[in-house]
């Protein structure tokens, strides 16, 4: 595999660094420097120097003084004696020759100095550690604050003097308003996880010393020393600095050791600056290459999945809001609890009995529908409602909350419709009960786009088959709708029939094609029949076939109505003198829709633009051929089956 050219070129400065020393090392290390003795110090050699030793040999600013006990050396205008020197090492230990001058209270006089190699200077000297006591001058005492060591010796009543120890004690951050800096004395390697110390034991230290170390540019070894340098400093920690802190951290370590190299080889500023350029550009290729585009990638997939999870969070909101949007199925003990044990029944039909329930929490009121186990054996009626009025949400439709199925046990859970249903209205004898036609009308007008919305509204089409009064509840705003969908059919809105098989459906309101084939297709014209009959009803106050009725010919309401408008009679049509305009309204519409031949009966669409014009304007139909004696015109005779008899009998 290539090598990456960043490690090329860090490998190229490395060379030039040990070629380079290779002649730095020649400059101070010539063969006629002898070593020498200095006080307790034997066989001492470069980089230190003592007076007398030819030019070149050493480093000025290591130029020891020698007496017969002790070797000192000046560094920062103070004098610090020179106990040991440890070359393999590459440090020396010093300690201040001054502390006994200052009668039992010392302060130091170490001034700080960034180590830099600057051309045509000599090397200043650095301590060989990085732990440092800091005394400061504070105008105000210091409380509360753990760090501020007091230093009492050195306090006068206007100012306090404290010491500062452990990692970061040099930092600005810890420094408070009232203070600042006085000086600064390394701490010993054993000291360097001090932190907190009393003044006594920085002292303490100060009187042990500490380590100096030698010029990066004085041997060959130091290049090696460079390299474990920056391999100590590349000792990662990243779940303590995280992954930019370790970013900087191998940023610094290749600046550091590039700065080592290059001081160890000889090389100006003007070449260290250039280097300098070219390893953090090279650095930034390699943080590119390594670093970068893997982190690119992984915010890439990271947003990728942050996209799907939203694509699926979205789609389980969806199905969560449909859950509740949609009939809940409940369990058997619970319909039990909704109903407080059956204990407020509303009515009995031959599918079952209906109770009132309440749905906890909110208090809402529903209407439960307990499917009797004989109503139907295999479950068709049950399976109807659920499939078809589960999923319908119209005004004029009622409400399928839920459901429960348990073995043979059914109920189905509809909104409550506190009106009750139609047909104790329109058929009562209680003036108070029965409606204006306004509102009959607008009620009229609800039946009619409840239908409508389960021929047109939904992506299938439902057919009813069991349109009639019973069937449509109203709210307490008297808000008609549309109920019962045990007969129900789905089917595809672009077929315009369906098959006539097991169709069933209520006597007085099916329609001549659900009976004979012969009168046309079953299709949403079957709903229109049946609906037409519901408005026949409506208008007359009465159910159309009435066998008490005073008249024979009104025996069969619609054939009767049809006559009485057609020859402008309105004798006893109404107890008023003449017909309401609603009324004649609701009787036109009523007469288009029962039309024989389904071909000829308007959609559910066409029935409501009807509705809603005014009765003026609305022709009168075709007469409608019907089974009563006296009025079978012979362009409209049809050799009728005798099973169409039954549309003439009564529907109770």
């Amino acid at each position: 595999m290539a090598m990456p050219a960043a490690l090329k070129a860090f490998t190229v400065l490395f060379v030039l660094a040990v070629l380079a020393a290779d002649q730095v090392e020649g400059r101070h290390q010539r063969p006629d420097c002898p070593s020498f003795s200095c006080g307790p110090l034997r066989n001492v050699s470069s980089p230190f120097r003592q007076a007398g030793d030819p030019p070149g040999c050493g480093y000025g600013s290591y130029e020891l003084v020698c007496s017969d006990t002790k070797a000192t050396i000046h560094i920062d205008n103070a004098t610090y004696y020179v106990p040991s020197i440890n070359y393999s090492g590459s440090y020396f230990w010093v300690v201040n020759a001054e502390l006994d001058l200052y009668n039992g209270c010392p302060l130091p006089r170490w001034n700080w100095h960034p180590y830099i190699f600057q051309e045509g200077q000599e090397v200043e000297l650095a301590p060989f550690v990085s732990s440092k006591a800091c005394f400061l001058k504070c105008s105000r005492e210091v409380k509360h604050n753990g760090m501020y060591m007091p230093v009492a010796c050195l306090s006068t009543n206007d100012t306090s003097v404290y010491v500062l120890t452990g990692y970061g004690s040099n930092y600005m951050e810890y420094l408070e308003p009232s203070c600042a800096y006085m000086a600064m004395t390394p701490l010993p390697w054993e000291s360097r996880q001090l932190d907190n110390s009393s003044y006594a034991d920085v002292v303490k230290s100060m009187r042990s010393g500490f380590a100096v170390q030698f010029p990066f540019r004085f041997s060959r070894g130091n290049i090696i020393d460079c390299l474990m340098n920056f391999f100590r400093s590349l000792e990662l920690r990243v779940s303590s600095e995280g992954i930019m802190g370790s970013v900087l951290r191998i940023f610094w370590a290749h600046e550091f050791f590039l700065i080592c190299a290059l001081q160890v080889t000889g090389f100006g500023y003007a070449s260290l600056y250039i280097a300098l350029v070219i390893t953090t550009v090279t650095l930034i290729a390699v943080l590119c290459r390594f670093v970068l585009a893997p982190l690119t990638m992984l915010i890439f997939l990271a947003y990728k999945y942050w996209k799907t999870r939203i694509t699926i969070d979205a789609v389980e909101k969806f199905l969560r809001m449909q859950q509740m949007l949609g009939p809940i199925r409940y369990v058997y003990t619970d319909i039990i609890a909704i109903t407080s044990h059956f204990r407020d029944k509303l009515g009995q039909g031959g599918y079952g009995s209906v109770y009132k329930g309440v749905l906890l929490p909110g208090d809402l009121h529903v209407a439960i529908k307990m499917l009797e186990g004989n109503s139907n054996c295999n479950g068709e009626d049950f399976i109807n409602e659920v499939s078809t009025i589960g999923m319908i949400h119209h005004v004029n439709v009622v409400r399928l909350l839920g459901f429960c199925s348990e073995e043979m046990r059914r109920a189905l859970v509809y909104e409550y419709m506190p009106g009750g249903s139609l047909d104790k209205y329109i058929f009562s004898s209680d003036k108070e009960k029965s409606f204006s036609w306004d509102k009959l009308n607008e009620i009229a007008l609800g039946i009619a786009r409840g239908i409508n919305y389960l021929h047109q509204g939904c992506e299938m089409q439902i057919l009813h088959f069991d349109i009639k009064p019973h069937n449509i509840l109203l709210d307490s705003n008297f808000v008609p709708k549309v109920a019962d969908f045990g007969l129900a059919k789905l089917y595809p809105r672009d077929n315009s029939f369906v098959p006539s098989n097991a169709l069933r459906g209520t006597i007085g309101y099916i329609a001549p094609e659900m009976i004979s084939r012969s009168f046309g297709v079953i299709s949403s014209k079957s709903d229109v029949y049946s609906f037409g009959m519901l408005l026949l009803e409506m208008a007359g106050g009465r159910r159309n076939a009435d066998p008490n009725a005073a008249n024979s010919s009104r025996s069969y309401y619609p054939s009767w109505v049809y006559d009485q408008l057609s020859e402008q009679e309105v004798v006893e049509l109404s107890p008023v003198d003449d017909m309401h305009e609603l009324e004649k309204k609701l009787c036109i519409v009523g007469l288009w829709c029962i039309q024989m031949k389904s071909h000829d009966r308007p959609t559910m669409s066409e029935v409501i633009e009807m509705l809603e014009r005014d009765a003026d304007i609305l022709q009168m139909p075709c007469r409608p051929f019907f089974c009563d004696e006296g009025h079978t015109h012979v362009e409209d005779s049809y050799d009728l089956s005798s099973e169409l008899t039954t549309i003439c009998e009564d529907d109770e």
